[in-house]
């Protein structure tokens, strides 16, 4: 009965889903739909429904794994960065990007810094974003969505093959973007928004009151021990108790985020991502006023501050709750790596471990076990419990031992402690991370050298639903799952809805056919949006390996700096020669990928020593500190060449619409107070 129940909710929230985005933009798929109708929702979005798409576009299925183990691992509440500083982001470009995005009347982010600087910029611009849209966004959501719903599909029993997941996503995401655009993007977006908050939501509360009945715990403050939990004790008492040292989001208490990515790095793709790509920007660009548009990004800022508290603190209990199972999940993943190196099996998204991956295991795994399922000769599934041969642990012992001695050699006083982890307080340099349990780095020889998790953190979400499961109601675990699907699916329709917007308007209006009908215009939207759902599907089933996926998301790096700098030294020079954009968009990844590759060494050895002198340059350079430092010497080119090639007038930013203009002071005040907040829950956290 549960699992018809189930199934209902699920396909009665897709239904619902596909009916409200049919029903809302039926006017769009009339023969007289302009471009603007289709592609900006004939500007006429409401502050509620804005404020819905952007979380729903922004917030995907592979976040809430990811944002949940980093909460059940070591970086705890440091992740939690990502959400909070982006609510600063978001209250800066209502106030100082959108007047100018809306008073322009523009329908693409390039299409504003061609009224800046030119057409060559504008167009560079635009292949370098739908270059990084279907290679980053499109296969990237695909594939990364589709493994997490394949997973949990399989890990509850349903049958549902890999590719059969990305086609099913793929689909529904086309079908109301291709009819709707716009419109049916966003009106789906509230639906699948407030559904994942609340789904979100659900899955917070059954963590919390599962630890404020558990009798035993794994306590993180105690590196993995099981203690006793007295009954007396109440929840948030318990809380403290075992996770108190990864609940500080300083620099001091965790490597997640240091200084110079916290001051510097993080804002670089925040103000990409949040206020100059199409991904997101193309709901503002559909903002009905200048207040709706207000109004709608503060909104979305405000529970930008909720999202910790949904996803990742419940990823926080389920390692007090279920350490024994991740445990055993890493056990099987070591399994499934070994017979992928074997050539016994084809695991998606398991990988061979390399040379540098020492693998380690929790204490007692070795009597810890996984659960799969099993299918008989006559299909019935059932599920059977496996643990590591001797076999396994002889592969292991075998893989480790060159690491090992490359470690004593580098760090004679490094050992193996009982528990099986590395005795980290013994070599030099590292975190205050130290003596806790799972992923460990090291230098040896100057190299980070990778160690494998003891625990498998990213199973945190999937052990949270079967609580979810065992103490709801039936329904409750399907709305869970369609609401994950429809944070995919949010994802997936807002990536198709801005490619094919950016081709259409920048690529095939501007130069193939400047005098098409408005007609002509969606159906050449439409027609794109049909080959990239194609593309998506293709090269996402192709793909296994999440390794690849986690490349193709630093790629965003290379266009990022050079787009927000060449924007905003737009916006502050405006009388440097219109040339600067494209020198600007040129020059930036050029420097990216030099500094990303070979590091510090990029620099003159006594600026290094000087950096070094201050605690920084003391590690490989992470890749938001290469962005950071792409943005900085670009916009040092950019002043020199400002200073060389000037414009006998300033550029001026005409009023292209008719749109009312008048700033929301209610938003302005209440995004003030959303950054008050934001501060607040940093020195709560620190």
């Amino acid at each position: 009965m549960g699992i018809l129940m189930d199934a209902i909710v699920f396909f009665a929230f897709i239904a619902c889903v596909l009916f409200v985005g049919f029903f809302k933009s039926r006017k769009t798929r009339r023969s007289e739909a302009s471009a603007e109708d289709y592609f900006l929702a004939g500007r006429g979005l409401k502050w509620w429904i804005i404020g819905f798409s952007l979380i729903a576009a922004n917030i995907s299925a592979e976040q809430f794994v990811g944002m949940s183990g980093q909460g059940a691992g070591l970086e705890g509440i440091s992740c939690a960065s990502w959400e909070w500083t982006a609510a600063i982001t978001l209250v800066v470009v209502a106030f100082c990007f959108l007047p100018y995005f809306l008073r322009t009347g523009i329908t693409t982010m390039p299409e504003f810094i061609e009224m800046r600087f030119n057409h060559v910029a504008r167009t560079l611009m635009t292949l370098s974003m739908i270059g990084i849209l279907v290679v980053a966004s499109l296969i990237g959501v695909t594939y990364a969505g589709s493994l997490v719903m394949w997973q949990l599909f399989n890990e509850f029993g349903i049958s549902v093959g890999f590719s059969a997941c990305c086609v099913i996503m793929s689909c529904i995401a086309g079908a109301y973007v291709l009819f709707g655009g716009l419109k049916a993007c966003a009106w789906a977006d509230l639906i699948q928004g407030a559904a994942l908050i609340v789904g979100g939501a659900i899955i917070a509360w059954i963590a919390c009151r599962a630890l404020g009945d558990a009798t035993v715990a794994t306590s993180f403050a105690e590196h993995g021990r099981e203690i006793a939990l007295d009954p007396e004790m109440g929840f948030l008492d318990r809380f403290n108790l075992l996770n108190e040292p990864k609940m500080h989001m300083g620099p001091a208490n965790t490597t997640a985020m240091t200084w110079t990515v916290l001051i510097m790095g993080i804002w670089i793709p925040h103000f990409y991502y949040w206020g100059l790509n199409q991904y997101i920007t193309q709901r503002l660009l559909g903002s009905g006023s200048l207040a709706e548009g207000q109004k709608g990004i503060v909104l979305a800022a405000a529970l930008k501050l909720l999202i910790p508290f949904i996803i990742v603190i419940p990823g926080v209990i389920a390692f007090n709750l279920f350490a024994p199972d991740m445990a055993g999940l890493q056990a099987q993943k070591v399994r499934q790596a070994i017979e992928v190196t074997e050539g016994r099996a084809d695991h998606r998204g398991i990988q061979p471990y390399g040379e540098n991956d020492l693998i380690l295991f929790a204490s007692g795994v070795d009597t810890s076990a996984w659960t799969e399922w099993q299918t008989a000769a006559d299909g019935e599934k059932t599920r059977v419990t496996r643990r590591l041969t001797p076999a396994d642990f002889a592969w292991v012992a075998k893989h480790n031992a060159p690491i090992l001695a490359r470690l004593a050699q580098a760090y004679p006083t490094a050992r193996l402690t009982d528990g099986g982890a590395i005795d980290q307080k013994a070599i030099a340099g590292l975190s205050a991370a130290s003596g806790t349990p799972g992923e460990i780095a090291m230098r040896t020889g100057g190299n980070v050298r990778i160690v494998t998790n003891t625990y498998k953190f990213d199973g945190a979400l999937g052990l949270l639903m079967k609580a979810v499961r065992e103490r709801c109601a039936p329904g409750v675990l399907g709305f869970i799952l369609a609401a994950l699907l429809g944070a995919i699916v949010s994802s997936l329709a807002a990536v198709l809805n801005a490619t094919s917007t950016l081709f259409t308007m920048d690529i095939y209006q501007r130069y193939l056919a400047p005098k098409a009908s408005q007609g002509n215009l969606v159906l050449t939207g439409r027609v794109i949006t049909v080959l990239l759902v194609v593309v998506g599907c293709v090269a996402a089933a192709a793909l296994n390996s999440d390794s690849i996926f986690a490349y193709i998301q630093n790629v965003q790096c290379y266009v990022s700096p050079g787009v927000l700098v060449v924007f905003a030294f737009g916006l502050i020079n405006r009388s440097a020669g219109r040339w600067a954009g494209t020198f600007g968009l040129i020059v930036a990844p050029i420097l990216y990928f030099f500094l990303d590759n070979y590091g510090w060494r990029c620099f003159p050895d006594f600026f290094v020593s000087w950096l070094q002198s201050f605690g920084c340059a003391k590690t490989e350079m992470h890749y938001l500190i290469a962005a950071s430092y792409t943005l900085v010497i670009t916009l040092i080119l950019l002043t020199v060449y400002g200073l060389i090639f000037r414009m006998p007038s300033k550029v001026t930013f005409a009023r292209k619409t008719t749109l009312d203009m008048t700033l929301s002071k209610p938003a302005l005040a209440f995004g003030i107070v959303v950054c008050v907040a934001t501060v607040a829950l940093y020195v709560v956290f620190w």
